[in-house]
């Protein structure tokens, strides 16, 4: 499509937003943050899983992103089952009208190339290929911005994905393990960059100064029960991670250590729960975070962070806080070493409370040094996505970058 005016470029945002995933969310308000600096002229809409707190939240029109509401609800009895395959159909039509109506649709960060979390075919994946098929189809520019890849295993899931890829306009990865990822895939990725996670464009608090003696520790926990390809033992690695945890929490607590535990989705405060009720102290208290600046502001006043989820890390580190990564995939490998804490990363899969506390303990004892490191990475990271932004008006607002060089022509 193309707009008839141009000065009211007609954007569309897209992905599984205002479904309770602070990580996600953060991504969509950074990349809204940037389109209102950048392109005020722009009129923004979103086509996502939580519409009515997308709307409420970041104040744009928001539409439902399945017909059915029960999408992402096990379905076990035949009209159930029969109301999802009737919504496949139904969406292929409602994307495509969505998409039709715009210039631009942007998928804003996330880990929409993976399966580093339980995830069936017909779920995004085959959304996200409708959105992309779609853009093909009307022409309508459509950019994957920063966002997360991996192998994946399951022939359907990798070729939806693959696809996807492929028929978007625009892309860039929040790490090189990803465009290494979609390569391998299949995907031509040679005009493709590496820029930090979008989140790293939102304002951080300031990150109180260590007052000498032990303080505060942030606990991020999450629902874990592994990944796509560990189906069968997901109850045993769900038990893994809690016991580990809860091993961890119970000997700060037992060296006095006042704990927060934090959560990045909705679904985690199960977890949260678990703990408290195992470890049974006053030092144990949970926070309530709506949103990423509220996770950050949490992170910001702890001595130390431990955290699971990939935006709960992204949080700590853009604070400057140091931190230790119970990690799940390559991807939080892969951010610890270029904030530069490769060294601080442990296996969530199996949580060694021992191991665990000595890694915490060394974490601890480099923290000046470490908040300095992540000091200058914040710096670079901030310079990077500056160069993400302007690659991305000059790929999807072609106006807009002329415009822009021809000023700073006039201005010179």
């Amino acid at each position: 499509m193309t707009s008839t005016d141009d000065t009211r470029v007609r954007v569309g945002v897209f992905g599984l937003l205002g479904s309770g995933n602070l990580g996600n969310d953060g991504s969509l308000e950074a990349l809204l943050g940037q389109l209102r600096a950048d392109h005020p002229e722009a009129v923004v809409d979103a086509l996502c899983g939580g519409p009515e707190v997308v709307a409420a939240r970041y104040r744009i029109p928001a539409t439902r992103l399945h017909w059915n509401r029960g999408e992402y609800r096990t379905a076990s009895r035949a009209g159930a089952v029969a109301a999802k395959a009737a919504g496949k159909l139904v969406d292929v039509v409602r994307t495509a009208a969505w998409v039709r109506r715009h210039d631009v649709v942007i998928v804003p960060g996330m880990g929409v190339l993976e399966a580093t979390l339980p995830l069936r075919p017909w779920g995004f994946p085959y959304s996200l290929f409708l959105l992309c098929a779609s853009g093909r189809l009307f022409r309508t520019r459509v950019a994957l911005v920063s966002v997360g890849a991996a192998h994946i295993a399951s022939r359907p899931t990798r070729a939806l994905v693959r696809w996807s890829a492929r028929l978007a306009t625009y892309r860039s990865y929040r790490d090189t393990l990803s465009r290494d990822a979609m390569r391998d895939m299949g995907v031509d990725t040679t005009r493709d960059e590496v820029y930090p996670d979008l989140a790293f464009a939102l304002p951080a608090p300031a990150s109180d100064a260590p007052s000498g003696a032990p303080g505060p520790v942030c606990v991020g926990v999450m629902d874990f029960h592994g990944g796509d390809d560990d189906r069968a033992r997901a109850e045993e690695i769900h038990r893994r991670y809690l016991d580990g945890t809860t091993r961890f929490v119970r000997a700060l607590v037992a060296e006095g250590r006042p704990v927060r535990l934090v959560t990045g989705d909705a679904c985690d405060t199960a977890v949260v729960t678990a703990i408290l009720d195992a470890v049974d102290s006053p030092l144990v208290t949970a926070a309530e975070a709506d949103s990423m600046a509220d996770l950050m502001k949490e992170m910001a006043t702890a001595d130390t962070v431990v955290a699971t989820r990939y935006h709960n890390l992204v949080c700590a580190l853009k604070v400057g806080t140091p931190t230790l990564a119970l990690s799940y995939a390559a991807k939080s490998d892969a951010l610890m070493a270029r904030m530069g804490l490769a060294a601080y990363c442990h296996p969530a899969r199996e949580v060694d409370a021992e191991r665990l506390l000595e890694q915490f303990r060394e974490l601890e004892g480099r923290s000046a040094q470490l908040r300095q490191t992540l000091a200058e990475h914040n710096a670079t990271a901030t310079r990077q996505l500056e160069r993400q932004f302007a690659a991305l008006t000059a790929a999807l607002f072609p106006l807009a970058a002329r415009t822009s060089v021809h000023a700073q022509q006039e201005s010179s």
